[in-house]
C-alpha cells in the first residue's frame, strides 16, 4: 500500500510542478513574477524524490518507535545526495520486491529518469540566482558610465539599444526582465545582448536599486512592453521612486490618450518624463528629414504667384491620420497653397476625421485662403478601396499631385499600391513624392533603390521600418528635441519656472516640437528673418514672421482637435475643452501675442 500511495503522490507531484512551471513562465500575476519555471521543476522533482525513497527506507526501520520520521529524514538526506550526483539508491532496487508487481518497473524507470536528471535541475535551480547575482555587480561597476535600462528583452528594445551602443560605446546597455518572456531559451536575442555586452537582469524593472547611479552621469529608462497598461504601471512606480534623481530620463511607450492622463497627474519632480508616440514620432522625423521636399516638387500655378502642394494620402489608419494633421500645420508657407486628398475604405472616414479635428473640417476654414489664416482645402474620400474602379476614376481626376503618402493594412498592400501609383501617374505625366509605409527593415533594403526591366527607378521612399522608427534618432529626437526646448524657453521669456513645462506638460512639448520641425523648414527655404533672433529683425522680418508663425499655429491648435472659444477674451480659453480665445485671424491678435509669434517664430538666440 505504501508504494502504491508514494508513487501517486510522486506522480502528483510532477504534473503540479509542471503546471507550476507553466503558470510560472505564462503568468503575468504578482504571486508568480518572484517564481520561475525551474524553480517549480526542482521543488517538485524535490518532492518526488522524497516519496520515492520513503518506501524503502520504511522498511528498513519498522521495529523502531519513530520510524516514520526517522525514514522521511533519511529520504531527505538521500535527496539531497540524489541533486548533487551522489545518490546511493540501491537500497530502492533492494526492496522493490515488496512493491506490486504491477508497479515494479514504472517505478524504477522513473527513479532511473530522476537520478539522472536531478543534478540538472539542481544546476540550473542555482545558476538562476546567480544570474542576478552577476548582473547586480556589472551594474555597480557601471558606477561612472550613461546608463540605458529597458523593460525587457524583445526586438524593439533590442532595436533601439543596438542603435544607442553604435553612437555612445562607453553607454552601459541594461534589460530587465531579460529571461521572462523565453525563460533564458532565446538564445538569438541572449546572444544579440551579449554582443552589445549588456547587462541582463533575471529581476524585474522594479526589483533593481537603479539609484546606485553617479549623478554627473544621464539614466535612462525605457519602458516599452507590448502591454500599454503595464507600461504605464511601470512608469508611475518609477516616477515614484527616483523623481529627485539627478539626470535621470523616462521615455514610455503608449499611444493612448490614457497614458497621457496618467502621467499628468504624477509630480514628476527632477526626472524628466516623455510617452512615446511612434507613430507621432515617425512623421515628425519624416517632415524633419525630407519635408523641404514638400515645397521643392510644389507646382507653378498659371496665372498665381503662389506654387501648389498637393498631397495624396492612401489609408487613413494611424499614420495616415497624422500625416494628414501634419500637413496642415507643416504646409503653411508663404508663396505657397496645400490641397489635400485622402482616401480610405472606411465609409466613415471623414466623418471621423471630421470628429477629431472639428475646425480643419469646418466649412468657415477648409478650402478658405484668407490673410493672416492659415490656408488649406482638405478633400476626404470615404468608402473606396484602392483596388477599385472608383479610385481609378478618382485618381484621374487628380492632376496635380505632387507628394503621396501610402499607409494601408500590411506591408505587401502598400508596396502593391506603391507600384500602382507609380505607373498611373507616369501615364499622367506626374512624378510626385511617394512615401511608403514599410515595417520590415530588410525589405526596405532590398527595394530601396529598386528598378524594373527597362532599368528605370520607381523612386519610391520607404518609411516606418521598425529598425528607423525604434532608433534614437526617432525615439530621443536629440536634434529636433533641443531646437524645440530652445524655442520653448524663447516663449517663456526666461522664466526658469515655466521652462519645466516643456517636460512636464504634453501640451508644451508637442506645439514645440511642431514648431521646430517648421522652424528648420523656415532656413532651409531662406524665408527671411528664420536664421535670425527676434532682437535682430527688420520691421518687415519682424511682421511677416509673425503672420507665419501664427498661421501655422492656428493650423496646428486645429489638428489637435481645437476650436475657438468664441471670444477673444483670455478667460473664455478652456484647455480641457480644447477652447483658445487665440484662434482667430492674426489682426485680432495683441501685440503681446504678435510679439510672442516673432520671438518663437524667428531663429533660435544663442
Amino acid at each position: 500500500m505504501i508504494w502504491s500511495t508514494c508513487f501517486t503522490v510522486a506522480a502528483a507531484a510532477l504534473v503540479l510542478s509542471v503546471v507550476g512551471a507553466v503558470a510560472a513562465h505564462r503568468g503575468r500575476m504578482p504571486i508568480w513574477k518572484a517564481l520561475r519555471p525551474i524553480h517549480m521543476l526542482f521543488a517538485g522533482s524535490v518532492v518526488m524524490c522524497i516519496a520515492l525513497c520513503f518506501p524503502a527506507y520504511q522498511t528498513t526501520y519498522e521495529d523502531e518507535s519513530l520510524q516514520g520520521m526517522r525514514s522521511v529524514v533519511i529520504s531527505v538526506q538521500q535527496a539531497i545526495r540524489m541533486f548533487g550526483a551522489d545518490s546511493m539508491y540501491t537500497d530502492i532496487f533492494e526492496q522493490i520486491h515488496r512493491a506490486p508487481a504491477i508497479l515494479q518497473r514504472p517505478y524504477l524507470l522513473v527513479v532511473l529518469v530522476l537520478q539522472f536528471f536531478a543534478p540538472f535541475l539542481s544546476l540550473g535551480f542555482v545558476l538562476s540566482f546567480f544570474k542576478n547575482v552577476s548582473a547586480g555587480l556589472r551594474y555597480r561597476f557601471s558606477f561612472f558610465r550613461d546608463v540605458y535600462v529597458f523593460s525587457g528583452l524583445n526586438k524593439r528594445s533590442l532595436l533601439l539599444a543596438q542603435d544607442i551602443a553604435r553612437t555612445h560605446r562607453r553607454a552601459r546597455i541594461v534589460f530587465a526582465d531579460a529571461y521572462d518572456d523565453e525563460e533564458g531559451l532565446d538564445a538569438e536575442r541572449i546572444e544579440q545582448a551579449r554582443e552589445l555586452r549588456a547587462i541582463c537582469f533575471r529581476k524585474g524593472l522594479h526589483a533593481v536599486n537603479w539609484a546606485a547611479h553617479s549623478r554627473e552621469k544621464q539614466l535612462y529608462f525605457f519602458v516599452m512592453g507590448q502591454n500599454e497598461v503595464q507600461n504605464a504601471d511601470h512608469a508611475l512606480r518609477l516616477i515614484e521612486r527616483y523623481n529627485n534623481l539627478e539626470n535621470s530620463h523616462l521615455y514610455i511607450f503608449s499611444t493612448g490618450v490614457e497614458g497621457e492622463l496618467l502621467l499628468a497627474g504624477r509630480q514628476r519632480g527632477k526626472m524628466k518624463v516623455r510617452r512615446v508616440n511612434t507613430v507621432r514620432s515617425l512623421v515628425l522625423r519624416t517632415l524633419h528629414e525630407e519635408g523641404h521636399l514638400l515645397f521643392e516638387n510644389a507646382l507653378p500655378v498659371k496665372g498665381e504667384t503662389y506654387k501648389q502642394i498637393s498631397a495624396l494620402i492612401v489609408g487613413m489608419g494611424n499614420r495616415g491620420t497624422e500625416m494628414m494633421k501634419a500637413l496642415c500645420w507643416f504646409g503653411q508657407m508663404d508663396g505657397y497653397r496645400l490641397k489635400i486628398n485622402a482616401v480610405d475604405q472606411d465609409p466613415l472616414a471623414e466623418e471621423r476625421f471630421a470628429a477629431l479635428c472639428p475646425e480643419l473640417m469646418d466649412k468657415k476654414y477648409n478650402g478658405v485662403f484668407t490673410s493672416g489664416e492659415p490656408g488649406y482645402d482638405i478633400h476626404v474620400l470615404s468608402g473606396t478601396d484602392v483596388e477599385t474602379k472608383t479610385f481609378t476614376d478618382h485618381l484621374s481626376t487628380l492632376s496635380d499631385i505632387t507628394y503621396v503618402f501610402i499607409s494601408l493594412g500590411s506591408d505587401e498592400q502598400n508596396i502593391k499600391t506603391a507600384a500602382d501609383l507609380r505607373m498611373r501617374f507616369e501615364r499622367m505625366k506626374l512624378h510626385p513624392q511617394i512615401h511608403c509605409v514599410l515595417s520590415s527593415d530588410k525589405v526596405k533594403d532590398i527595394l530601396k533603390n529598386v528598378k524594373n526591366h527597362a532599368h528605370q527607378p520607381y523612386d519610391i521612399c520607404f518609411v516606418g521600418d521598425e529598425k528607423t522608427a525604434y532608433s534614437e534618432a526617432v525615439i530621443l529626437d536629440s536634434d529636433v528635441e533641443e531646437d524645440a526646448f530652445r524655442r520653448h524657453c524663447q516663449y517663456c521669456n526666461g522664466d526658469p519656472d515655466r521652462e519645466e513645462d516643456f517636460w512636464r506638460y504634453e501640451y508644451n512639448y508637442h506645439s514645440s516640437m511642431a514648431l521646430a520641425v517648421h522652424g528648420v523648414l523656415r532656413k532651409k527655404l531662406k524665408i527671411p528673418g528664420a536664421d535670425k533672433p527676434a532682437d535682430q529683425l527688420t520691421p518687415q522680418e519682424k511682421a511677416s514672421l509673425e503672420t507665419l508663425e501664427h498661421c501655422r499655429w492656428n493650423a496646428y491648435m486645429r489638428s489637435e482637435g481645437f476650436v475657438y472659444s468664441g471670444s477673444d477674451e483670455k478667460s473664455s480659453r478652456n484647455d480641457l475643452g480644447r477652447m483658445h480665445h487665440n484662434l482667430v485671424p492674426f489682426d485680432r491678435l495683441s501685440q503681446e501675442i504678435k510679439d510672442i509669434d516673432s520671438r518663437v517664430g524667428a531663429g533660435i538666440k544663442e
